[in-house]
Protein backbone atom coordinates (compact mmCIF):
# COMPACT_ATOMS: atom_id res chain seq x y z
CA UNK A 1 0.00 0.00 0.00
CA UNK A 2 1.38 3.38 -0.97
CA UNK A 3 2.06 6.33 1.28
CA UNK A 4 -1.04 8.20 2.49
CA UNK A 5 -1.32 11.51 0.61
CA UNK A 6 -1.36 14.63 2.79
CA UNK A 7 -4.50 16.72 2.27
CA UNK A 8 -4.55 20.42 3.17
CA UNK A 9 -7.23 23.11 2.89
CA UNK A 10 -7.19 26.89 3.17
CA UNK A 11 -10.83 27.77 3.80
CA UNK A 12 -12.65 27.70 7.10
CA UNK A 13 -15.80 25.61 7.34
CA UNK A 14 -17.80 28.79 7.72
CA UNK A 15 -17.12 29.65 4.07
CA UNK A 16 -18.95 26.61 2.77
CA UNK A 17 -21.72 27.09 5.31
CA UNK A 18 -22.17 30.68 4.15
CA UNK A 19 -22.33 29.66 0.50
CA UNK A 20 -24.90 26.97 1.29
CA UNK A 21 -27.00 29.45 3.24
CA UNK A 22 -26.91 31.95 0.38
CA UNK A 23 -28.02 29.28 -2.10
CA UNK A 24 -30.76 27.80 0.08
CA UNK A 25 -33.51 29.82 -1.70
CA UNK A 26 -32.16 28.62 -5.07
CA UNK A 27 -32.13 25.02 -3.83
CA UNK A 28 -35.76 25.35 -2.78
CA UNK A 29 -36.72 26.98 -6.07
CA UNK A 30 -35.04 24.24 -8.09
CA UNK A 31 -36.85 21.57 -6.11
CA UNK A 32 -40.20 23.34 -6.57
CA UNK A 33 -39.97 24.20 -10.25
CA UNK A 34 -38.05 21.16 -11.50
CA UNK A 35 -39.14 18.05 -9.58
CA UNK A 36 -38.37 15.84 -12.60
CA UNK A 37 -40.54 13.34 -14.40
CA UNK A 38 -43.35 11.95 -12.21
CA UNK A 39 -42.34 8.38 -13.06
CA UNK A 40 -45.90 7.40 -13.93
CA UNK A 41 -47.11 5.84 -17.16
CA UNK A 42 -47.50 8.20 -20.10
CA UNK A 43 -50.08 7.12 -22.69
CA UNK A 44 -48.81 6.80 -26.24
CA UNK A 45 -51.81 8.66 -27.63
CA UNK A 46 -55.00 10.55 -26.87
CA UNK A 47 -58.20 9.62 -28.69
CA UNK A 48 -60.74 12.42 -29.13
CA UNK A 49 -64.44 11.50 -29.33
CA UNK A 50 -67.19 14.17 -29.57
CA UNK A 51 -69.27 14.39 -26.40
CA UNK A 52 -72.49 13.89 -28.34
CA UNK A 53 -71.13 10.69 -29.95
CA UNK A 54 -69.51 9.10 -26.90
CA UNK A 55 -71.27 6.04 -25.48
CA UNK A 56 -70.53 2.96 -23.40
CA UNK A 57 -69.26 1.03 -26.41
CA UNK A 58 -66.92 3.68 -27.80
CA UNK A 59 -63.61 2.14 -26.75
CA UNK A 60 -64.53 -1.37 -27.87
CA UNK A 61 -65.91 -0.08 -31.17
CA UNK A 62 -62.63 1.73 -31.88
CA UNK A 63 -60.72 -1.47 -31.25
CA UNK A 64 -63.08 -3.52 -33.43
CA UNK A 65 -62.94 -1.01 -36.29
CA UNK A 66 -59.15 -0.96 -36.10
CA UNK A 67 -59.02 -4.77 -36.22
CA UNK A 68 -61.42 -4.82 -39.16
CA UNK A 69 -59.18 -2.35 -40.99
CA UNK A 70 -56.19 -4.61 -40.40
CA UNK A 71 -58.15 -7.65 -41.60
CA UNK A 72 -59.11 -5.88 -44.80
CA UNK A 73 -55.96 -3.95 -45.66
CA UNK A 74 -53.11 -5.84 -43.91
CA UNK A 75 -54.30 -9.35 -43.02
CA UNK A 76 -50.82 -10.60 -42.12
CA UNK A 77 -47.48 -9.40 -40.82
CA UNK A 78 -45.78 -9.48 -44.21
CA UNK A 79 -48.33 -7.11 -45.72
CA UNK A 80 -48.07 -4.60 -42.88
CA UNK A 81 -44.28 -4.76 -43.01
CA UNK A 82 -44.30 -4.12 -46.74
CA UNK A 83 -46.68 -1.17 -46.41
CA UNK A 84 -44.83 0.50 -43.54
CA UNK A 85 -41.27 -0.61 -44.23
CA UNK A 86 -40.98 -2.23 -40.83
CA UNK A 87 -37.40 -3.03 -39.83
CA UNK A 88 -36.26 -6.54 -40.68
CA UNK A 89 -37.05 -9.24 -38.18
CA UNK A 90 -39.65 -7.17 -36.33
CA UNK A 91 -42.70 -7.71 -38.53
CA UNK A 92 -44.19 -10.75 -36.83
CA UNK A 93 -43.60 -9.53 -33.28
CA UNK A 94 -45.00 -6.08 -34.05
CA UNK A 95 -48.03 -7.38 -35.92
CA UNK A 96 -48.89 -9.89 -33.19
CA UNK A 97 -48.59 -7.26 -30.49
CA UNK A 98 -50.65 -4.72 -32.43
CA UNK A 99 -53.52 -7.17 -32.78
CA UNK A 100 -53.29 -8.13 -29.11
CA UNK A 101 -53.28 -4.48 -28.08
CA UNK A 102 -56.36 -3.71 -30.18
CA UNK A 103 -58.18 -6.62 -28.57
CA UNK A 104 -57.06 -5.89 -25.00
CA UNK A 105 -56.56 -2.11 -24.68
CA UNK A 106 -57.27 -0.26 -27.95
CA UNK A 107 -57.36 3.19 -26.32
CA UNK A 108 -54.85 4.33 -23.70
CA UNK A 109 -56.18 7.85 -23.22
CA UNK A 110 -59.74 8.93 -24.03
CA UNK A 111 -60.86 12.53 -24.22
CA UNK A 112 -64.59 13.21 -24.49
CA UNK A 113 -64.63 16.42 -26.48
CA UNK A 114 -66.88 19.39 -25.73
CA UNK A 115 -64.84 21.84 -27.77
CA UNK A 116 -64.14 21.82 -31.52
CA UNK A 117 -65.52 18.33 -32.11
CA UNK A 118 -68.78 18.82 -30.22
CA UNK A 119 -72.00 19.15 -32.24
CA UNK A 120 -74.58 18.28 -29.58
CA UNK A 121 -77.62 20.34 -28.59
CA UNK A 122 -77.68 19.66 -24.82
CA UNK A 123 -74.18 20.03 -23.43
CA UNK A 124 -75.31 19.71 -19.82
CA UNK A 125 -76.92 16.34 -20.49
CA UNK A 126 -73.99 15.10 -22.57
CA UNK A 127 -71.46 16.12 -19.89
CA UNK A 128 -73.50 14.40 -17.18
CA UNK A 129 -73.80 11.30 -19.35
CA UNK A 130 -70.04 11.27 -19.98
CA UNK A 131 -69.40 11.36 -16.23
CA UNK A 132 -71.82 8.50 -15.59
CA UNK A 133 -70.45 6.32 -18.40
CA UNK A 134 -66.82 6.88 -17.37
CA UNK A 135 -67.67 6.08 -13.75
CA UNK A 136 -69.48 2.90 -14.79
CA UNK A 137 -66.53 1.87 -16.98
CA UNK A 138 -64.17 2.30 -14.03
CA UNK A 139 -66.47 0.24 -11.84
CA UNK A 140 -66.49 -2.55 -14.46
CA UNK A 141 -62.74 -2.33 -15.05
CA UNK A 142 -63.24 -1.49 -18.74
CA UNK A 143 -62.17 2.16 -18.69
CA UNK A 144 -59.15 3.42 -20.58
CA UNK A 145 -56.13 3.91 -18.27
CA UNK A 146 -56.68 7.66 -18.72
CA UNK A 147 -59.94 9.44 -19.50
CA UNK A 148 -61.58 12.81 -19.12
CA UNK A 149 -62.95 15.73 -21.07
CA UNK A 150 -61.81 18.69 -23.11
CA UNK A 151 -64.03 21.62 -22.20
CA UNK A 152 -64.35 24.95 -23.94
CA UNK A 153 -61.60 27.46 -23.28
CA UNK A 154 -61.35 30.49 -20.99
CA UNK A 155 -61.98 33.06 -23.75
CA UNK A 156 -64.88 35.40 -23.03
CA UNK A 157 -67.25 34.11 -25.70
CA UNK A 158 -67.32 30.52 -24.37
CA UNK A 159 -65.97 30.88 -20.82
CA UNK A 160 -69.26 30.41 -18.98
CA UNK A 161 -70.06 27.31 -21.02
CA UNK A 162 -66.63 25.82 -20.34
CA UNK A 163 -66.93 26.47 -16.60
CA UNK A 164 -70.40 24.93 -16.45
CA UNK A 165 -69.42 21.81 -18.42
CA UNK A 166 -66.42 21.28 -16.16
CA UNK A 167 -68.66 21.61 -13.11
CA UNK A 168 -71.35 19.28 -14.48
CA UNK A 169 -68.80 16.64 -15.44
CA UNK A 170 -66.80 16.69 -12.19
CA UNK A 171 -69.96 16.83 -10.07
CA UNK A 172 -71.31 13.84 -11.98
CA UNK A 173 -68.16 11.88 -11.20
CA UNK A 174 -68.51 12.71 -7.51
CA UNK A 175 -72.12 11.53 -7.58
CA UNK A 176 -71.05 8.23 -9.15
CA UNK A 177 -68.29 7.25 -6.78
CA UNK A 178 -65.74 10.07 -6.80
CA UNK A 179 -62.91 11.23 -9.02
CA UNK A 180 -61.29 8.17 -10.62
CA UNK A 181 -57.62 7.50 -11.05
CA UNK A 182 -56.35 8.52 -14.46
CA UNK A 183 -58.75 11.48 -14.68
CA UNK A 184 -57.56 14.02 -17.26
CA UNK A 185 -58.93 17.47 -18.08
CA UNK A 186 -57.71 19.36 -21.14
CA UNK A 187 -57.86 23.16 -21.26
CA UNK A 188 -57.77 24.26 -24.93
CA UNK A 189 -56.74 27.44 -26.74
CA UNK A 190 -54.76 28.93 -23.89
CA UNK A 191 -53.22 32.27 -24.83
CA UNK A 192 -52.38 33.98 -21.54
CA UNK A 193 -51.05 32.55 -18.25
CA UNK A 194 -53.93 34.30 -16.48
CA UNK A 195 -56.33 31.87 -18.20
CA UNK A 196 -54.43 29.00 -16.61
CA UNK A 197 -54.61 30.69 -13.21
CA UNK A 198 -58.36 31.16 -13.66
CA UNK A 199 -58.78 27.43 -14.32
CA UNK A 200 -56.75 26.65 -11.19
CA UNK A 201 -59.12 28.84 -9.17
CA UNK A 202 -62.08 26.97 -10.70
CA UNK A 203 -60.65 23.60 -9.65
CA UNK A 204 -59.81 24.90 -6.18
CA UNK A 205 -63.41 26.06 -5.75
CA UNK A 206 -64.70 22.66 -6.81
CA UNK A 207 -62.40 20.85 -4.40
CA UNK A 208 -63.39 23.18 -1.57
CA UNK A 209 -67.08 22.56 -2.29
CA UNK A 210 -66.57 18.81 -1.90
CA UNK A 211 -64.41 18.85 1.20
CA UNK A 212 -60.85 18.01 2.25
CA UNK A 213 -60.96 14.43 0.97
CA UNK A 214 -61.38 15.53 -2.66
CA UNK A 215 -58.39 14.56 -4.78
CA UNK A 216 -56.29 17.38 -6.19
CA UNK A 217 -57.17 17.76 -9.86
CA UNK A 218 -54.53 18.29 -12.54
CA UNK A 219 -54.97 19.27 -16.17
CA UNK A 220 -53.29 19.54 -19.55
CA UNK A 221 -52.66 22.81 -21.36
CA UNK A 222 -53.32 22.80 -25.08
CA UNK A 223 -51.00 24.97 -27.18
CA UNK A 224 -52.95 26.18 -30.20
CA UNK A 225 -52.06 29.85 -30.57
CA UNK A 226 -48.84 31.66 -31.45
CA UNK A 227 -49.19 33.75 -28.29
CA UNK A 228 -48.91 30.57 -26.21
CA UNK A 229 -45.37 30.15 -27.53
CA UNK A 230 -44.14 33.75 -27.72
CA UNK A 231 -45.65 36.60 -25.72
CA UNK A 232 -45.75 40.23 -26.81
CA UNK A 233 -42.75 40.98 -24.57
CA UNK A 234 -40.68 38.24 -26.21
CA UNK A 235 -40.88 35.73 -23.37
CA UNK A 236 -41.89 32.08 -23.77
CA UNK A 237 -45.52 32.18 -22.63
CA UNK A 238 -45.73 28.42 -22.25
CA UNK A 239 -43.12 28.47 -19.50
CA UNK A 240 -45.17 31.07 -17.62
CA UNK A 241 -48.27 28.91 -18.11
CA UNK A 242 -46.61 25.99 -16.37
CA UNK A 243 -45.82 28.28 -13.45
CA UNK A 244 -49.36 29.69 -13.46
CA UNK A 245 -50.76 26.16 -13.07
CA UNK A 246 -49.28 26.06 -9.55
CA UNK A 247 -48.18 22.45 -9.83
CA UNK A 248 -51.39 21.19 -11.46
CA UNK A 249 -50.17 21.06 -15.07
CA UNK A 250 -49.54 17.50 -16.22
CA UNK A 251 -49.10 17.97 -19.95
CA UNK A 252 -48.64 20.35 -22.88
CA UNK A 253 -50.51 19.24 -26.00
CA UNK A 254 -49.70 20.66 -29.41
CA UNK A 255 -52.74 21.58 -31.52
CA UNK A 256 -51.54 20.97 -35.06
CA UNK A 257 -54.20 22.69 -37.09
CA UNK A 258 -55.26 25.60 -34.89
CA UNK A 259 -51.63 26.55 -34.32
CA UNK A 260 -50.72 26.24 -37.99
CA UNK A 261 -53.73 28.32 -39.03
CA UNK A 262 -52.82 30.94 -36.43
CA UNK A 263 -49.46 31.37 -38.19
CA UNK A 264 -51.07 31.53 -41.63
CA UNK A 265 -49.86 28.13 -42.84
CA UNK A 266 -52.06 27.08 -45.76
CA UNK A 267 -54.33 24.11 -45.20
CA UNK A 268 -52.41 21.84 -47.58
CA UNK A 269 -49.22 22.25 -45.52
CA UNK A 270 -50.61 22.03 -41.98
CA UNK A 271 -48.85 18.98 -40.54
CA UNK A 272 -46.82 17.82 -37.59
CA UNK A 273 -43.56 17.98 -39.51
CA UNK A 274 -43.96 21.58 -40.72
CA UNK A 275 -41.12 23.86 -39.52
CA UNK A 276 -43.64 25.96 -37.58
CA UNK A 277 -44.76 22.83 -35.73
CA UNK A 278 -41.19 21.80 -35.00
CA UNK A 279 -40.43 25.23 -33.53
CA UNK A 280 -43.52 25.26 -31.30
CA UNK A 281 -42.90 21.77 -29.96
CA UNK A 282 -39.22 22.51 -29.34
CA UNK A 283 -40.17 25.53 -27.22
CA UNK A 284 -42.77 23.43 -25.36
CA UNK A 285 -40.18 20.72 -24.78
CA UNK A 286 -37.58 23.07 -23.35
CA UNK A 287 -40.15 24.87 -21.18
CA UNK A 288 -41.41 21.56 -19.75
CA UNK A 289 -38.03 19.88 -19.24
CA UNK A 290 -37.52 18.86 -15.64
CA UNK A 291 -40.89 20.23 -14.49
CA UNK A 292 -42.75 16.92 -14.54
CA UNK A 293 -45.02 18.25 -17.31
CA UNK A 294 -45.10 16.03 -20.39
CA UNK A 295 -45.31 17.10 -24.02
CA UNK A 296 -47.66 15.58 -26.57
CA UNK A 297 -47.55 15.88 -30.33
CA UNK A 298 -50.72 16.62 -32.30
CA UNK A 299 -52.53 14.67 -34.99
CA UNK A 300 -52.86 14.13 -38.72
CA UNK A 301 -56.15 14.85 -40.49
CA UNK A 302 -55.44 12.35 -43.27
CA UNK A 303 -57.80 9.50 -42.47
CA UNK A 304 -57.13 5.87 -43.48
CA UNK A 305 -60.46 5.30 -45.20
CA UNK A 306 -61.54 4.17 -48.66
CA UNK A 307 -59.79 1.67 -50.90
CA UNK A 308 -56.71 -0.28 -49.88
CA UNK A 309 -54.27 1.93 -51.79
CA UNK A 310 -55.62 5.02 -50.10
CA UNK A 311 -55.57 3.38 -46.66
CA UNK A 312 -51.98 2.26 -47.18
CA UNK A 313 -50.98 5.78 -48.18
CA UNK A 314 -52.56 7.24 -45.04
CA UNK A 315 -50.97 4.54 -42.90
CA UNK A 316 -47.51 5.29 -44.27
CA UNK A 317 -47.98 8.99 -43.49
CA UNK A 318 -49.19 8.36 -39.96
CA UNK A 319 -46.51 5.77 -39.24
CA UNK A 320 -43.77 8.12 -40.47
CA UNK A 321 -45.05 11.07 -38.45
CA UNK A 322 -45.32 8.93 -35.32
CA UNK A 323 -41.80 7.53 -35.71
CA UNK A 324 -40.48 11.05 -36.33
CA UNK A 325 -42.14 12.30 -33.16
CA UNK A 326 -40.77 9.42 -31.07
CA UNK A 327 -37.25 10.15 -32.24
CA UNK A 328 -37.75 13.74 -31.07
CA UNK A 329 -38.92 12.58 -27.63
CA UNK A 330 -42.61 13.35 -28.17
CA UNK A 331 -43.90 10.08 -26.76
CA UNK A 332 -47.59 10.89 -27.08
CA UNK A 333 -49.82 12.13 -29.91
CA UNK A 334 -53.45 12.40 -30.93
CA UNK A 335 -55.43 9.85 -32.92
CA UNK A 336 -58.61 11.02 -34.61
CA UNK A 337 -59.91 7.83 -36.26
CA UNK A 338 -59.94 4.09 -35.42
CA UNK A 339 -57.91 3.45 -38.56
CA UNK A 340 -55.00 5.33 -36.97
CA UNK A 341 -54.66 2.82 -34.14
CA UNK A 342 -52.87 0.07 -36.14
CA UNK A 343 -50.14 2.44 -37.27
CA UNK A 344 -49.90 4.20 -33.91
CA UNK A 345 -49.13 0.93 -32.19
CA UNK A 346 -47.02 -0.43 -35.04
CA UNK A 347 -44.81 2.67 -34.89
CA UNK A 348 -44.57 2.66 -31.10
CA UNK A 349 -43.89 -1.07 -30.82
CA UNK A 350 -41.27 -1.02 -33.59
CA UNK A 351 -39.56 1.97 -31.95
CA UNK A 352 -39.14 0.17 -28.64
CA UNK A 353 -38.47 -3.32 -29.95
CA UNK A 354 -35.78 -2.31 -32.40
CA UNK A 355 -33.86 -0.46 -29.70
CA UNK A 356 -34.53 -2.81 -26.81
CA UNK A 357 -31.38 -4.94 -26.96
CA UNK A 358 -28.99 -2.01 -27.39
CA UNK A 359 -30.62 0.00 -24.60
CA UNK A 360 -30.67 -3.01 -22.27
CA UNK A 361 -27.02 -3.80 -22.97
CA UNK A 362 -25.95 -0.21 -22.28
CA UNK A 363 -27.91 -0.11 -19.05
CA UNK A 364 -26.57 -3.49 -17.91
CA UNK A 365 -23.03 -2.33 -18.65
CA UNK A 366 -23.59 0.86 -16.72
CA UNK A 367 -24.90 -1.06 -13.71
CA UNK A 368 -21.96 -3.48 -13.85
CA UNK A 369 -19.50 -0.65 -14.64
CA UNK A 370 -18.08 -2.74 -17.46
CA UNK A 371 -16.14 -1.36 -20.39
CA UNK A 372 -17.75 -0.96 -23.77
CA UNK A 373 -17.65 1.20 -26.87
CA UNK A 374 -19.96 3.80 -25.25
CA UNK A 375 -19.30 5.45 -21.88
CA UNK A 376 -22.62 6.40 -20.32
CA UNK A 377 -23.31 8.82 -17.49
CA UNK A 378 -26.09 8.73 -14.83
CA UNK A 379 -28.35 10.95 -16.96
CA UNK A 380 -28.06 8.51 -19.85
CA UNK A 381 -28.77 5.56 -17.57
CA UNK A 382 -31.92 7.39 -16.52
CA UNK A 383 -32.90 7.86 -20.16
CA UNK A 384 -32.19 4.20 -20.96
CA UNK A 385 -34.35 2.98 -18.10
CA UNK A 386 -37.09 5.42 -19.08
CA UNK A 387 -37.02 4.09 -22.63
CA UNK A 388 -37.44 0.51 -21.44
CA UNK A 389 -40.16 1.45 -18.96
CA UNK A 390 -42.19 3.23 -21.64
CA UNK A 391 -41.87 0.14 -23.81
CA UNK A 392 -43.13 -2.01 -20.95
CA UNK A 393 -46.02 0.32 -20.14
CA UNK A 394 -47.51 0.29 -23.63
CA UNK A 395 -47.01 -3.44 -24.25
CA UNK A 396 -44.17 -3.21 -26.75
CA UNK A 397 -41.88 -5.12 -24.38
CA UNK A 398 -42.37 -7.86 -21.79
CA UNK A 399 -41.10 -7.83 -18.22
CA UNK A 400 -39.35 -11.18 -18.67
CA UNK A 401 -37.34 -10.21 -21.74
CA UNK A 402 -36.26 -6.86 -20.28
CA UNK A 403 -35.24 -8.56 -17.02
CA UNK A 404 -33.27 -11.17 -18.97
CA UNK A 405 -31.42 -8.53 -21.00
CA UNK A 406 -30.72 -6.06 -18.20
CA UNK A 407 -30.59 -8.25 -15.11
CA UNK A 408 -32.91 -5.71 -13.48
CA UNK A 409 -36.41 -6.00 -12.06
CA UNK A 410 -39.18 -3.51 -12.82
CA UNK A 411 -38.63 -2.00 -9.38
CA UNK A 412 -34.93 -1.52 -10.10
CA UNK A 413 -35.71 0.09 -13.46
CA UNK A 414 -38.10 2.46 -11.69
CA UNK A 415 -35.35 3.40 -9.26
CA UNK A 416 -33.17 4.51 -12.18
CA UNK A 417 -36.01 6.65 -13.51
CA UNK A 418 -37.70 9.09 -11.16
CA UNK A 419 -39.60 8.83 -7.87
CA UNK A 420 -43.27 9.46 -8.34
CA UNK A 421 -44.77 12.84 -7.71
CA UNK A 422 -47.86 14.16 -5.93
CA UNK A 423 -51.49 13.15 -5.98
CA UNK A 424 -52.80 14.84 -9.12
CA UNK A 425 -55.77 13.05 -10.60
CA UNK A 426 -54.32 13.69 -14.04
CA UNK A 427 -51.48 11.31 -13.22
CA UNK A 428 -52.62 7.74 -13.75
CA UNK A 429 -53.48 4.88 -11.47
Amino acid sequence: MGQQEKVSTSLAGAVGEGISASLAPVDAELARRYPGDPGTRQPVHTVYVPGDAFDAGTIRSWGDEALASLDEHAPDAATLARVLGLPGGLAEAVYTRVRAKLEREPVEDLRVDFEDGYRGRDEDADAARAARLLAEAHARGTAAPYAGIRMKCMEASVRDRGIRTTDVFLTGLMEHGGLPGGLVLTLPKVTYPEQVTAFVRLLEAFEKAHGPDTRRIGFEIQVETSQAILAADGTATVARMIDAAEGRATGLHYGTFDYSACLGVSAAHQAGDHPAADHAKAVMQVAAAGTGVRVSDGSTNVLPVGGTDRVHQAWRLHYGLTRRALARAYYQGWDMHPGHLPTRYAAVFAFYREGMEAAAARLAAYVARTDGDIMDEPATAKALSGYLLRGLDCGALDDAEVARLTGLTRTELDAFARPRRGDLTATPR
